[in-house]
């Protein structure tokens, strides 16, 4: 009877996928170390902000996606290369232990909750393709649009329920603990961002080895 209106397989799918890319618990280190400092209403508003612009991100590519890319000419790749130069910037500061200090003003928690928590974290390039392929496979039935619909607004929820108890987190840490844990997830942040930028050039490298044949300039 469900899924006369909701895809089951695809939302399950969907929902798995993303899940683990965007990986809620993986991005409260993070999410700690940004807004340690902050207090608890705008850790709250920060949680909130990161959650809905990574939803509105991947909502505006999975209707646009393909148009977006074709019209500006950017490849997977080159949208890989720069998230990931983008976490590396921050992971440096994070590892040197400059982020917060420079900005005390109260949209600091709402600027790092927009970038680099919103994306390129948590809506970065393999979830925005993510989103875009299980689209691809809902066709143009309903069903299959409600489906991936779904998952994505799931997957988001969990993301904010994450973030939002992250003080609870915070408080266990301790001072020391939170310093900790901001040059943990440095290091974990340069990591995804080199893995990133690693995957970007692997694309560069394959498409040019598929293009290689079509286009004799490229040698």
């Amino acid at each position: 009877m469900l899924e006369q209106y909701v895809d089951v397989t695809l939302f399950l799918t969907t929902f798995a996928t993303l899940f683990v890319i965007q990986d809620p618990a993986g991005t409260l280190p993070v999410f700690i170390a940004l807004t340690a400092k902050r207090p608890a209403k705008e850790r709250h508003r920060a949680a909130r902000v990161a959650a809905i612009t990574s939803f509105m991100v991947i909502t505006v590519f999975v209707l646009f996606g393909r148009y977006i890319l074709t019209f500006l000419g950017i490849t997977v790749p080159a949208l890989q290369l720069s998230g990931g130069l983008v976490l590396l910037l921050i992971a440096l500061d994070l590892l040197a232990g400059k982020t917060g200090e420079q900005e005390d003003s109260g949209d600091s928690a709402v600027n790092v909750a927009l970038v680099p928590l919103g994306t390129p974290l948590l809506a970065g390039p393999g979830a925005i393709v993510a989103s875009m392929v299980a689209i691809e496979q809902s066709g143009s039935r309903t069903a299959g649009w409600l489906a991936v619909g779904a998952a994505i607004i799931l997957v988001h929820i969990l993301i904010y329920l994450a973030l939002r108890f992250a003080g609870v987190v915070h408080r266990i840490l301790g001072v020391a603990g939170t310093l900790l844990i901001t040059r943990i997830a440095g290091l974990l942040l340069a990591a995804i961002a080199v893995q990133m930028v690693a995957a970007a050039i692997f694309g560069f490298l394959e498409a040019r080895e598929i293009l290689a044949p079509l286009d004799p300039r490229i040698s």
